[in-house]
């Protein structure tokens, strides 16, 4: 939890914009600094390793993998390419509640207790 909360950190902010730009300045940076910057990608694979490839852990490590290629699929087209449609970017520049980044802090727990069990 702690490392969740660690990432929900770093990436929040008002809009999804905003968190793509947060998340832009790192991967601009360093695409590894990028990775890096998600500890809890690794600690689900370590966790599937330990549970032995619980069912579990693999949907845990699954949306870890899928939230990461996205933001990088999103980074890339806003960012690097420069195309987006205007109702993606009406998406983006909607703001988000205060809560949504912490969706995560209840979602994952409920995976690391199911694949313990």
């Amino acid at each position: 939890m702690l490392l969740e909360f660690y990432e929900v950190q770093w990436q929040k902010a008002g809009t999804l914009m905003d968190m793509l730009a947060r998340m832009y300045r790192y991967y601009h940076k360093n695409v590894l600094l990028f990775l890096i910057m998600h500890p809890t990608f690794y600690f689900a694979v370590w966790f599937l390793f330990y549970t032995h490839y619980n069912p579990y852990a693999l949907a845990l490590l699954s949306f870890k993998t899928a939230d990461i290629v996205s933001k990088i699929i999103m980074i890339d087209q806003v960012f690097i390419k420069k195309e987006i449609s205007k109702e993606f970017a009406q998406v983006l520049l909607t703001p988000i509640g205060p809560y949504l980044p912490y969706a995560g802090l209840l979602l994952y727990p409920f995976f690391i207790y199911m694949a313990s069990v």
